[in-house]
């Protein structure tokens, strides 16, 4: 099977993850609810797991995983707060939207999307079995991109024609991750300082944007059940495929 055909389906996928989005938006804070899950299960199931065994299987260093992980944190730790705070005004967070925040993680996620892609490539360079595997898990996973791309455009502020056109964005870069994979090689200690800084970028995202954000003025039980199944979700995602 080819590799990119294949990773065709993961658009498909990422749409129907962003559709959903828009298609329930007057439900905005239960889906944000649930993409702080996902996103902050995604750091600590997916990602750092993915950097640990890259790290062992190459004889690599953690530490400048990890350093990169700080470094993403408190990189968007910063430009949120240059965005979003003014003067000494910080008391009206909460009812900020700043276009550029939702760019910014809606942008960091589509970037994921290509490594996905690469991921699916590389697996059919092994064979197609562990390559068609890979694209099962991607598509599964990339249903969530789709829903959290949407959900962070809208959240702060962007029109939704803007958040449909990232959301595009989003679809394809699986595509052209997958495609990149017949032309360059990413030197592995590349890839974990890169999957470290995306790891803290959005663990930030999830638990000190969105999560503050959905219980600003909805707070119940709802919230936190879709917040931790929304971890599950991941969890068992990690799990099975």
């Amino acid at each position: 099977m080819n590799a990119l055909l294949l990773s065709c389906l993961t658009f498909v996928s990422t749409l129907l993850g962003g559709l959903v989005g828009f298609r329930y938006r007057d439900r905005l804070h239960l889906i944000i609810s649930f993409t702080a899950g996902v996103l902050i299960a995604v750091c600590f199931f997916d990602i750092l797991p993915e950097i640990f065994a890259l790290a062992t299987a190459h004889h690599l260093d953690l530490t400048p995983a990890l350093v990169a992980l700080v470094l993403g944190f408190l990189s968007i730790h910063t430009l949120e707060k240059l965005a979003v705070i003014h003067a000494t005004h910080e008391q009206e967070y909460a009812e900020h939207r700043h276009a550029m925040v939702g760019l910014l993680g809606a942008s960091g996620l589509a970037f994921h999307s290509v490594l996905d892609g690469v991921g699916i490539g590389l697996g059919f360079q092994v064979s197609p079995q562990v390559g068609l595997l890979i694209t099962i898990a991607v598509m599964a996973h990339d249903f969530s991109d789709g829903l959290n791309t949407v959900s962070l455009m809208l959240l702060h502020g962007n029109t939704p024609r803007k958040a449909f056109w990232l959301l595009l964005i989003d679809a394809v870069a699986p595509i052209v991750g997958a495609g990149s994979t017949y032309l360059v090689t990413i030197p592995e200690y590349v890839l974990t300082w890169y999957l470290g800084f995306f790891g803290g970028f959005i663990l930030y995202i999830g638990a000190s944007d969105l999560l503050p954000e959905a219980h600003s003025t909805h707070s119940s039980f709802t919230m936190i059940g879709l917040t931790v199944l929304g971890m599950l979700f991941i969890f068992l995602l990690t799990r099975l495929t």
